[in-house]
């Protein structure tokens, strides 16, 4: 696969003196795919450290409501196929 010299400077064109065009190169299939990928996971162990944080703080609080609504949102962060 023959490599390419990517930049992501950004280049103006002037077409006329009113409008500015503005062109960008695409980032690559590869990069947004991990990128994405990165970004699912930094979330959903964000949302899983937040679930456990209120179940701990409403076993603190004997709150028996709280506990069964957040553990059932918390049983498909640990739910496996």
């Amino acid at each position: 696969m023959k490599k390419h010299k990517v930049s992501y400077q950004m280049k103006v064109f002037h077409m006329n003196p009113k409008s500015v065009l503005r062109a960008r190169r695409e980032i690559p299939y590869e990069i947004r795919l991990a990128s994405r990928l990165v970004l699912d996971d930094l979330c959903f162990t964000w949302n899983k450290a937040r679930l456990e944080e209120e179940i701990n703080q409403s076993i603190d609080d004997n709150n028996k409501e709280t506990f069964k609504t957040l553990s059932e949102t918390y049983n498909s962060y640990i739910w496996e196929s």
